[in-house]
């Protein structure tokens, strides 16, 4: 094959509505604003990108970021692991952490995606592994205690494994009514984690995870500030129960902190936040490195097919918000991730839904 070279990067924003409202502890979702990236090679195929920026008020500035990036790719070789050395140093003294971040991991998501659809193979072929299918989990809202309890019922019954929820209540009684409930609802044998959202103090942690040890939780999910590595350290070394950090890592360097730091049992990177697929490689790497599990957040289509170039693959998050963009969203039966050979990283833009919410 010829050297095949990047024509053109098109950006377009996007304000999709979720099913349902999702509940935090600290803010309700009730749209994804999206910023959807397609990247054009010279001999006519095109890869997608997808970020999520979280806020509307985060929507323009990111894609206008894109946009602003787009020409330093223009004619340069489709090439995204060195294209991401490039665009890294390029904006060193900047940082690449927020919005350039996103930034860049967006467009290395669609170059990756577009150089596996220009040899005609699925990125997980591309990247030298074969198809895996991953035990996915489902994950609840900040729902009180019926409402968390009949979301996990509700994922049981569509053929989940596991489910994890929001909790953080004003009071550890009602933490720890919400994971009995939806004990009772599901069985022993089903998996439940349980997510803070980075909502309490070290001190309080401690006080709350002492009575959630006994629980049979398969994890707690960031307690604290995400970047308090040695209080992490010690919740980590107080209890039986995993502590699982990750999401809120920006990228690779984050994540050695916190490595090295021994902060916790569990890992799950968020693809976006990483640095897109070049990120996600080095975060599996450091994994296998440190031989700790490896799940993921959010991104389920390109997550699913990176889990299965993951050594120490572990759970998948899974989320529907996506799915009215997408041709053929990710598919779950018997508990696992339905794999196929979909070219690239398995995403297709419905454009007849897009045009719908497009903003």
């Amino acid at each position: 094959m010829s050297d095949i070279h990047i024509l053109s990067v098109a950006v377009r924003v996007a304000k999709v509505p979720l099913p349902e409202p999702h509940r935090t502890a600290s803010a309700v979702i009730s749209e994804s604003p999206l910023v959807l990236i397609d990247v054009t090679a010279s001999d006519g195929t095109v890869g997608h990108g997808l970020l999520f920026t979280y806020t509307p008020a985060a929507l323009g500035p990111t894609a206008q970021l894109v946009e602003n990036i787009a020409p330093l790719l223009e004619n340069q070789s489709l090439a995204p692991k060195q294209l991401s050395l490039e665009l890294a140093a390029k904006f060193r003294l900047l940082g690449t952490q927020g919005i350039v971040g996103m930034a860049l991991a967006g467009i290395d998501m669609a170059l990756w995606d577009c150089l596996a659809r220009c040899h005609h193979l699925s990125l997980v072929t591309l990247l030298g592994g074969n198809s895996k299918a991953v035990k996915p989990y489902g994950a609840v809202g900040f729902d009180g205690i019926k409402g968390s309890a009949r979301a996990a019922e509700n994922l049981a019954k569509q053929g989940f494994l596991g489910v994890k929820a929001k909790i953080g209540y004003p009071t550890l009684s009602e933490d720890l009514e919400t994971i009995r409930a939806m004990r009772s609802a599901v069985g022993d044998d089903f998996a439940i984690m349980v997510d803070y959202n980075q909502s309490l103090d070290p001190a309080e942690a401690l006080r709350r995870l002492c009575h959630l040890d006994d629980e049979g939780l398969t994890w707690i999910e960031e307690p604290i500030k995400a970047i308090d590595y040695s209080s992490y350290k010690k919740l980590a070394a107080a209890f039986n129960t995993p502590i699982q950090c990750g999401e809120n890592w920006w990228g690779i360097a984050d994540m050695q902190h916190s490595l090295c730091a021994e902060a916790s049992n569990l890992v799950m990177p968020d693809v976006m936040k990483i640095g897109g697929v070049t990120g996600w490689l080095e975060a599996a790497a450091l994994a296998a490195a440190h031989n700790i599990p490896m799940s993921n957040h959010l991104w389920p289509e390109l997550s699913a097919r990176l889990m299965s170039v993951t050594p120490t693959a572990h759970w998948l998050e899974y989320s529907d918000w996506w799915n009215p963009i997408l041709q053929e969203p990710l598919q779950i039966e018997r508990g696992y991730t339905v794999m196929d050979h979909r070219l690239g990283s398995g995403i297709e833009w419905d454009e007849e839904v897009i045009c719908k919410y497009v903003c």
